[in-house]
Parts: C-alpha cells; sequence; structure tokens
C-alpha cells in the first residue's frame, strides 16, 4: 500500500516526493476528477493527500469516496500557500457527526 498526492503546487509535489510520495500537480477541477478517478481504481493506493484549493474544486467527488468507499483514505493537506483551516475543517466534522464540540 502506498500514498498518493495531488497537488496544486510543484514546491508541495517536491517535498513529498523527497520523502518518498509520487503525486501529480493539476490545476483545474477536471483534472483532479480524473487522477482522483484513476487513483480510485489502483488497488496498491491506500492514501491520498489532495491540498485544501484541489479538494475545494471538487468537494462534491471527494466527499463522494470518503463517505462511500473504503479505500483510499482522502486527507486533506494544506500546500505553502494554504490558509491552514484544516484544523478547524476537521473540528466541523467531529462537531456535525457527533455532536460534540471540542
Amino acid at each position: 500500500m502506498r500514498f498518493f498526492l495531488i497537488s496544486d503546487n510543484d514546491d508541495t509535489q517536491m517535498g513529498m516526493r523527497l520523502a518518498g510520495i509520487e503525486g501529480v500537480v493539476v490545476h483545474t477541477a477536471p483534472e483532479v476528477r480524473k487522477i482522483l478517478q484513476d487513483a480510485v481504481a489502483q488497488q496498491d493506493i491506500a492514501v491520498v493527500l489532495i491540498t485544501e484549493r484541489l479538494l475545494s474544486l471538487c468537494p462534491d467527488m471527494v466527499y463522494d469516496i470518503k463517505l462511500n468507499q473504503r479505500r483510499p483514505l482522502i486527507v486533506e493537506i494544506p500546500d505553502r500557500h494554504g490558509n491552514g483551516c484544516t484544523k478547524d475543517t476537521i473540528t466541523r466534522y467531529v462537531r456535525e457527526a457527533i455532536g460534540v464540540k471540542i
């Protein structure tokens, strides 16, 4: 099982590549959708890392995969230009799912 990165930034891709994580750089919603479909179809990809900006281009597809498929795990990551609200997103998910404010 391996990780796979979908990024909109060459620097993010290079940093992950140095950590041994392969990935692609894309910029449009159709590109994100195609790459995500390809990643889901590959049986050896266990975790897909996707930058905040790209997730915002096609949230319906990402959340559909998260809710209806066992694999891959999709993790939203901030890139170097990210607004850092990933923690707030996780907090909101917990609050919506179980009704507990953390």
